[in-house]
């Protein structure tokens, strides 16, 4: 979704913009049903993530102290485990954060981390996780974490494998597969396409607009739900976002608040975006396809970042 890479360069947020960042947000933040020091539900709490927040676990302890200092409910961390290499160091990390404030994690589980992270180590995490946070654990997606059991999965497996060895036992029907950022690229043989005509008359009111389940990246862009690549503002200011954002100072959101079709247009008519030829496989699709050729042309729309975003999204597709 938000073309994370190896190749990106370590900006990591400062810690100054993080206080301040959650400083905006402590006041917003809606707790688990199950109570502020539980958590359940990835759209209910306050999570860090990254890329992979891991990779910088000193920085990820003082994202857990400002939020415990700052009364945010229901704080968990989401990782792929790769760092569970044996249990003693994946006990002492767990217990360390859980003292200094954090009340539970969400280890991601697929096949896309599977090609690079060993599943005994994803197994490390949940089993060590549990422990920890006294339960206090979500799986994401557990659908895929029963699979790779069923199927004796050991070690990393090439994705190609994958679908090679679960393919009788089924593979997306049953998760959340989101086609967006680079998944629209990479994943896209596992789509029906069609021309951009089609996605005419829709548009993204309800997801820029939505007061859920929000993402703020470590330049501080505010984006709501999982629109990699499209930034509401900065998200140290929030009350001015929330006032309002005036749509004649950012054409690309207007554009995706009222109808896709006028993003294609002022793709086609101002920067001679060609349409891809074998069509597209959602609306999403579309949309981040004429937004990365915008992007490449011009850097005059403000609301598009972060960008790195759309200097990372890679077209190969998976053969």
């Amino acid at each position: 979704m938000y073309a994370c890479s190896p190749r990106w360069t370590g900006d990591w947020i400062s810690e100054d913009n993080l206080r301040k960042v959650l400083t905006q947000l402590s006041d917003r933040i809606l707790p688990s049903p199950f109570g502020a020091d539980r958590i359940g539900g990835v759209n209910y709490g306050l999570h860090f993530t990254g890329g992979e927040p891991f990779l910088n676990f000193d920085l990820l302890e003082k994202a857990v102290r400002i939020a415990c200092d700052l009364q945010i409910p229901s704080t968990f961390v989401e990782t792929n485990g790769f760092w569970c290499v044996e249990d003693h160091s994946t006990r002492e990390r767990l217990t360390k954060l859980r003292r200094v404030g954090l009340h539970g994690m969400l280890v991601s589980v697929n096949p896309f981390i599977l090609e690079q992270v060993p599943f005994e180590r994803t197994e490390r995490a949940i089993r060590i996780g549990r422990e920890v946070f006294h339960g206090n654990l979500m799986t994401y997606q557990e659908f895929f974490h029963s699979q790779f059991e069923r199927l004796g999965i050991k070690g990393t497996l090439p994705f190609e494998e994958y679908v090679r060895r679960a393919h009788p036992h089924g593979l997306f029907e049953n998760v959340e597969l989101l086609p967006m950022g680079r998944a629209a690229y990479a994943l896209s043989r596992l789509y029906r396409k069609h021309p951009p005509q089609h996605f005419f008359g829709e548009s993204c009111r309800e997801e820029l607009t939505r007061g859920w389940h929000i993402h703020v990246d470590n330049y501080c862009n505010y984006m709501t739900g999982y629109c990699g690549g499209i930034s509401l503002g900065d998200a140290r200011d929030i009350p001015s976002i929330c006032q309002g954002i005036d749509l004649n100072e950012r054409p690309i959101l207007n554009a995706l608040a009222t109808d896709l079709k006028k993003l294609f247009e002022l793709g086609v008519v101002e920067f001679n975006y060609k349409q891809r030829e074998e069509g597209y496989i959602s609306k999403c699709h579309l949309c981040v396809d004429l937004r990365r050729h915008i992007a490449q042309e011009t850097d005059r729309f403000q609301e598009l970042r972060p960008r790195e975003f759309y200097s990372h999204l890679e077209h190969s597709s998976i053969p």
